[in-house]
């Protein structure tokens, strides 16, 4: 069977491009793309699981799925400094270091409470879970849902919003 990973609708303008994490802010309905989801919509799934923040249960209220709550697929947990913040406020910040960009994982270990081995075996262990035989639908966030493309052994790439991909198990 197969499994679908979304990631939830657009939030506010103002929050976009910041480091949300953990933030358990509102989609912005007014910026609901419906005809991103039509298919999604008419598709029936035999699991619908969400994160426990409330985008991703809007988004699939919006869409009209039934699901369970999973908080193992929250975003990274950001560093109390960094979460609600945009690169641009960060790199003002005394702790910053421009260093801290040579690579990605001086970069997560700078800007993340959770290391990058956590964040992997977190979803890894939840995606461990999943039955093979069932067709699933998991709405997540977008450092989440790259984590997962990989663990999966695919191309990791950033979704946008109410993007959504689809794998074979």
């Amino acid at each position: 069977m197969g499994l679908t990973l979304l990631r939830h609708a657009a939030v506010a303008k103002q929050l976009q491009g910041t480091c949300l994490g953990w933030n358990d802010v509102s989609i912005e309905v007014a910026l609901f793309e419906a005809f991103k989801v039509a298919k999604l919509k008419e598709k029936a799934f035999d699991i619908v699981i969400s994160s426990d923040l409330l985008r991703c249960q809007q988004t699939l209220k919006k869409i009209g799925k039934s699901f369970t709550l999973n908080p193992s697929l929250r975003e990274v947990k950001f560093n109390s400094e960094i979460e609600g913040k945009r690169f641009t406020e960060i790199e003002k910040l005394e702790s910053y270091d421009k260093r801290y960009l040579e690579s990605e994982s001086s970069w997560h270990n700078y800007i993340c409470k959770e290391s990058q081995i956590d964040f992997t075996t977190r979803l890894k262990t939840f995606l461990n879970t999943l039955p093979k035989d069932k067709e699933i639908l998991l709405c997540s966030h977008a450092g989440s849902i790259k984590v997962m493309m990989g663990i999966l052994g695919q191309k990791e790439e950033q979704l946008n919003y109410l993007e959504y991909r689809r794998y074979e198990l």
